[in-house]
């Protein structure tokens, strides 16, 4: 693929814009995309006059046009439960490799039934999920999961304070917890219906110790970890106080310093019969961390260091795990810890 762009697509949202400037800080050719032609000009002119593309999500010969001019297409425009369909279909049409932000579960188990074929005939790769929420757990289960056998369950629990919701994440949000329809994967076999949710207790490791959880929550390790983790039964859970706080629906028009003051743990357990596996990462500013993972993915992609064979992939079935995460630590964006190793 000749093109050297990467495309963002709902660049002038929170996470679009850290995801620009960074590819920009990085020396990347970049297109700012999205539905807001005003708002792209203005981000322009703030990273030194960078192409813009407007497209809305009901135009897919602009969509189409918005991918054939990029090697990689970075979705950042959620809820992806809205909006993911027509930019994923856009970038195969137009032979354009695809990241996105995605936690939504039945947008991911979409991207893996419906896209695969696609992404296979048109010769490039997908990568679903590659965000905090979901995507983050993945990356530590399939690290803490390598060359454990016999796997019972993993459990991916998210410690999170200080989050302060955008307006597409309040909605995404909103999504995901009036969803009747969950998916579940439980006794090795992927199920959709009602699930009761309940309170659980995880362990985290000191300083944080053990907290209570809303178990299980809608994310997407159900759907991507089965997929490289040969485990009978998996689950997200998110601690209860996350949503508790009282500034974390009120938070649309925070500034960016405000933005980026969460806090947080992510903690998978690998669990056998004979015992099992842990590890973690903790840090600070959760949308800086999902930026710039996607940031990594789409690079790798642009370089040509992604999967040999075309497909939708979750984010630890495109890149091996370990080194994925240690080079985001490196970046400064957590503390890993993993079985056996500082």
């Amino acid at each position: 693929m000749s093109a050297p762009h990467i495309a963002v697509y709902g660049a002038t949202g929170h996470t679009g814009r850290l995801v620009a400037a960074e590819l920009r800080a990085r020396g990347r050719d970049v297109i700012l995309a999205g539905r807001d032609g005003g708002a792209l000009k203005a981000l322009s002119d703030e990273l030194g006059g960078l192409p813009v593309h407007q497209a809305a999500l009901d135009d897919p010969a602009a969509l189409r046009e918005l991918a054939g001019q990029a090697a990689v297409l970075l979705h950042c425009a959620g809820p992806f439960t809205h909006t993911g369909k027509p930019v994923a279909r856009a970038a195969a049409e137009a032979g354009c490799h695809y990241v996105d932000h995605a936690l939504e579960q039945h947008h991911t188990k979409w991207m893996f039934d419906t896209m695969a074929e696609p992404a296979r005939q048109a010769g490039i790769v997908m990568v679903t999920a590659m965000s905090f929420y979901g995507g983050l757990g993945d990356l530590l289960a399939g690290a803490v999961a390598e060359g454990v056998t016999g796997i019972d369950r993993v459990v991916a629990a998210y410690a999170v304070s200080g989050w302060r919701l955008t307006k597409g994440a309040k909605k995404t949000a909103e999504l995901l917890f009036a969803d009747t329809q969950r998916i579940t994967y439980e006794d090795g076999v992927q199920h959709v219906g009602y699930v009761e949710p309940r309170n659980a207790v995880f362990p985290f490791p000191p300083p944080l110790g053990p907290r209570t959880m809303i178990a299980p929550v809608p994310f997407a390790e159900v759907v991507t970890v089965p997929r490289h983790v040969p485990a009978r039964r998996v689950e997200a859970q998110l601690t209860a106080h996350t949503f508790e706080e009282e500034q974390a629906f009120t938070s649309e028009g925070v500034d960016a310093e405000t933005r980026a003051g969460s806090d947080f743990t992510v903690a998978v357990q690998v669990i056998t019969e004979g015992g099992g596996s842990a590890g973690q990462a903790s840090g600070h500013d959760l949308w800086r961390m999902s930026a710039l993972a996607s940031v990594e993915a789409a690079v790798r992609l642009a370089d040509g260091r992604g999967p040999a064979t075309p497909g939708v992939y979750g984010p630890a079935e495109a890149f091996p795990a370990e080194p994925f995460l240690r080079d985001l630590e490196r970046l400064g964006l957590f503390n890993l810890t993993l079985p056996g190793k500082a």
